[in-house]
């Protein structure tokens, strides 16, 4: 493979990285010093403390205090835990749907095709904010008590329902393609049924396109979690994602406390890059042209 992953230093340091950073957030309540969360634990006393290499009497918080007195570093390892939660399964969700309805539109063709298309292009009219500030609405209309239960919902639902249809539009492509095939002729010819083509047949071999979007789409998947999260659509503020954290810290910003909202948006942009690193490395690697 002309594209091997251990002759490409950059991918290697994306995936140390990127592996590293969910490590830490899903083995948090282990590997963070203290948990951010547990307000028995919280002393008023240590808030917006700056990290330790700025002043030493705040040693045993490295990155600083938030204006709770929770620690930084620690609340980083929890908050990406959501972020990436969200991420991921936003953008599973999205993959089968997507490849779904894209199946179906490319091996159908006709009026299938052109009614799930024009679903594509509504669905595209209406930005990934747009849809959960919409959805987030209407759950505190009708469920005016249970807004935190339902934040996660809201975030992976409204970033779904936006992410779905360029799966749908590469997946239908690739099907346009197969299905005039030989194989798929003959598959048709000896009468298997037109379900079992597409899962064994078609299916397999229009996944790479999706694997590398997929991979891409994760890392905007986290970053419309953040923005969300930041508009106060997102995480609820006792159980905050890195949006949430840039959010409280950016009150103070201005203030002197600087370390409060960019050490959670360093963590963003690490997360963002390393993993669109990978998709950028795996596109290469899955490109014929390319061997």
């Amino acid at each position: 493979m002309g594209y091997s992953f251990r002759r490409s230093p950059l991918a290697i340091g994306a995936a140390v990285v990127a592996l590293t950073c969910i490590i830490c957030s899903v083995f948090a309540g282990w590997i963070a010093p203290h948990n951010p969360f547990d307000l028995s634990t919280l002393e008023l006393s240590d808030a917006r403390l700056p990290p330790a290499w700025i002043d030493q009497g705040s040693a045993k918080y490295l990155l600083g205090t938030d204006d709770q007195g929770r620690d930084i570093l620690s609340a980083l390892m929890y908050g990406s835990r959501i972020s990436l939660a969200v991420g991921f399964a936003s953008v599973v969700l999205s993959v089968l749907i997507g490849v779904s309805l894209g199946l179906l539109a490319g091996f159908y063709g006709g009026w299938v095709d052109a009614a799930l298309m024009r679903l594509c292009d509504v669905m595209l009219s209406f930005p990934s904010i747009l849809v959960a500030l919409l959805i987030a609405g209407v759950g505190r209309a009708l469920f005016p008590n249970a807004q935190d239960a339902l934040a996660m919902g809201v975030l992976i639902l409204s970033i779904t329902l936006t992410g779905w249809v360029q799966y749908a539009r590469t997946v239908r492509g690739s099907t346009l393609v197969e299905r005039s095939k030989e194989y798929v002729q003959a598959a048709r010819v000896t009468g298997v049924a037109p379900f079992r083509i597409m899962r064994r047949h078609v299916l397999p071999n229009v996944t790479g396109p999706v694997l590398v979007l997929a991979t891409i789409q994760v890392a905007t998947a986290i970053i419309t979690e953040a923005t969300l999260s930041f508009l106060g659509v997102g995480a609820p503020p006792t159980s905050p994602s890195l949006g949430t954290l840039i959010r409280v810290g950016n009150d103070y910003l201005f203030s002197g406390e600087w370390w409060i909202t960019l050490f959670p948006g360093l963590m963003l942009v690490v997360i963002a890059l390393s993993v669109n690193l990978l998709g950028d490395w795996l596109r290469d690697a899955l490109n014929p042209r390319l061997q």
